[in-house]
């Protein structure tokens, strides 16, 4: 619910400000992230070490923040593929292990696009 919840505000908001000029955008990670959550609830050193660095959803944030905001709202991006987009081809900086290796996130669906560059990282 949570998910559906933050995509229906997502259209709502991007659609009501639209005409000020302010973006709504979702930024999801398409494997687990090494954070405080995620070490202390959802599986340990195990998990954080199958998960991705938390500087990918700083990269991708800021490349969403810094998109022209009346071209690009209400859209619902993933980490990898915004940087892909971006020009980001070396993916490893962002994990300790193979691409392969990651813990999928629990909400990007299974034919989510995946670019190549990212899948061999």
């Amino acid at each position: 619910m949570a998910k559906y919840t933050m995509s229906m505000c997502v259209l709502g908001m991007a659609e009501e400000f639209k005409d000020q000029g302010v973006a709504v955008n979702a930024l999801w990670p398409r494997t687990a992230i090494a954070t405080a959550a995620v070490q202390n609830h959802l599986g340990g050193d195990e998990i954080m070490r199958l998960s991705r660095n938390v500087d990918i959803m700083a990269d991708a944030a800021y490349t969403i923040l810094t998109k022209d905001s009346k071209s690009f709202s209400g859209n619902f991006c993933i980490d990898d593929i915004v940087l892909y987009e971006a020009g980001v081809r070396d993916f490893t900086k962002y994990a300790n292990v193979p691409f392969a290796e990651l813990m999928p996130d629990f909400f990007v669906p299974d034919n989510t696009p995946l670019p190549d560059e990212v899948k061999n990282s």
